[in-house]
Formats: C-alpha cells, structure tokens, sequence
C-alpha cells in the first residue's frame, strides 16, 4: 500500500497556523523545515531571535516554540492528519526542537479534541487593556487544569495571598528593569512606539497592543510601554483583583519547556474557546532570585513556566505575524 504524504502547498496553512503563536516580545523565534520525501516538519529555534539578557538560558524561546508546535499539532488534526510529534530527536543539534511527522488521513482516528480548538487559533490575542471584575467560573478553571495535564503539565489558581505575593514579584520585576539599562534596550528594540518615523515590522509588540496605562496600583499586565513615550496614549483602571494562573513543570530541562510551551498554548486556546481572554507575564520569571518565589511552596509545583492573567474583557489586537516565506524551508 501506498502512503500518501501531504505535498508543500498542504503544508502552507499549517505553518500560517502555527506561528499565530505567542512568543516572548513577539519575537517569534522558529524556523520550519518541511521534507516532502517523508512527510516530516522540523521546528528549528532561532537564534539570531534570542534575547540573552532576559532568557539566557532560551527558556522563553523553548516555550515559544513549543507554543508554534500546539498550533501546528492542531491545524495538522483539523486538516484530517495526525501529528506524530518527537521533541529535541538529535543531541547533537540543540536547535533542531521537535519533529512532526504528519500521518496519512484515515490511518488513525482524528484527534477531535485538538481540531476542536483551531477555530480559536486565530481568535486568541493577548490583551493588555482592563478586564471586568467578574470571577471565571469555576467550571471553566477545572478546564483549564485539564488542559495543562493532556500536555503533562500542571495549572494552579492561586489563593488570595498568593495571588498578592506574584503581583508584589511583578512589581519588583519592573523596577529591576529600570535599573538594568541592557535590559530595557532589549526590551525596547522588540517594542514600536507608534510615531510616524517608525518602519512597519512582521515582529514585534506595536504600540497599538500595549494597552492603556495603569492608574492607581498596578497589575499583572507588563507595560512594553513603560519607558518610552507613546503619542496618545491614556490611562485606565485595571482590575482591582487579578485572576492569575500559574503554569508549572516538575523539570525545568528543555524537554520540560517544550512540554510548558504546548501546554500554554493549549490553555490559552480553551479559555479563547471558553469566551474569556488572556495576557501573560514573565518578568518575574526573568530574574532567578525572584523566580523561585513564584510558586506556592506548598504545591506540587516545582517550575513556574508562565504567569497567565485570566478574565473577561476586550479582545486585544493581533499583533504581527511574519510571512511562511520568511519562516519555511522546503527541502
């Protein structure tokens, strides 16, 4: 028998899904390489893409990543294929991140699951701007936690005075930032202040994406606009409580953050799907004295991956998105 294999132009949409991802500063930092001999994807990290000031050790650009490969995993079960994924398959090439070899329609069953979530790919946005104080039900929690598991990871929903210690991390985060001048400049050159003089960039966090400034006491929103001056930017109140959820590993080894990464981009699919939207945080997760501090001690959480912030409220825009050309090799 004769297996079918998908050809390049099947491959195209697929990786348009795929890099719908979030990534740290909107770096996106993948490469794609598909060989239509075997029908095999490989996912590349990038480098030249890599921020060593603020993820040295590219554990962001591994969660990244690993957030394209969700995508891809579920364009690949809406379009009738089941991905067969290996994460890091060659010792000897660190960047060579994961494989995914697409299986011919009809020779295993569909993953409903997974295609069920590819309406909400291009839907999800990260939105800096105020949520409404309405708790998320907790019914659409326990999904989340589910989510985060079938991807061999945990979600906690932290208590009241955890809740306050996280914020109170985020905050010493950013003053820390002030105080790193190497840091805000690598900060800044991911960032677009929205004056006329300013070349039109596929990466990158734009001014219209930054949300409002904060009045009042800050939130669990990092500020990209922090330091600079934005034309006609204002200020709102944001949430008096901030729903926050913590995404943990029991490793914190590079498979552990690909595992993190298609967990994250699996949570935040489901709570698209659910109607609520999201923006995440990491500055605390920046700095190693700070990092350990995220977790509750008395959970089983070893690794805290990502600071997830939860709710209802205005869909923030989509940022930029690089062209397949730029980010695909046929081989």
């Amino acid at each position: 028998m004769t297996t079918q294999l998908p050809d390049p132009a099947e491959i195209v949409p697929l990786i348009e899904d795929a890099v719908m991802a979030p990534s740290m500063h909107n770096a996106q930092p993948w490469k794609f390489v598909f060989q239509p001999d075997t029908g095999v994807i490989e996912l590349h990290g990038d480098p030249s893409r890599a921020m060593p000031r603020a993820d040295p050790d590219h554990r962001a650009l591994h969660l990244g990543c690993a957030a394209a490969l969700f995508n891809l995993r579920v364009s690949a079960a809406r379009a009738g294929w089941e991905p067969v994924v290996r994460m890091l398959p060659n010792d000897s090439d660190p960047w060579l991140l994961a494989t995914v070899r697409l299986r011919e329609p009809g020779a295993t069953v569909t993953d409903s699951e997974l295609a069920s979530l590819h309406p909400a790919v291009r839907r999800r946005h990260s939105s800096r701007f105020p949520f409404k104080e309405e708790e998320v039900p907790p019914a659409l929690l326990d999904g989340l936690r589910a989510a985060a598991l079938l991807e061999g990871c945990r979600l906690a929903v932290p208590d009241a005075w955890h809740t306050e210690t996280v914020l109170g991390l985020v905050h010493d985060s950013e003053h820390r930032e002030e105080m790193d001048p190497a840091l805000q400049a690598e900060t800044t050159a991911w960032t677009r202040a929205g004056t006329p003089d300013e070349p039109v960039r596929p990466d990158g966090i734009p001014a219209n994406a930054f949300g409002p400034k904060q009045s009042g006491r800050g939130s669990a929103v990092r500020d990209f606009g922090r330091s600079q001056t934005v034309p006609g930017r204002g200020w709102a109140a944001f949430e008096r409580r901030p729903q926050i959820a913590l995404l943990g590993t029991s490793g914190d080894a590079p498979e552990d953050w690909l595992r993190a990464g298609q967990a994250l981009e699996r949570v935040l699919l489901q709570a698209t799907a659910d109607g609520l939207v999201t923006s995440m945080t990491s500055q605390p997760l920046e700095w190693p004295e700070l990092r350990w501090t995220v977790r509750d001690p008395g959970a089983a959480m070893s690794h805290v991956q990502m600071v997830i912030r939860l709710g209802y409220g205005p869909q923030g825009p989509a940022t930029p998105r690089r062209p397949v050309a730029e980010v695909l090799d046929v081989r």
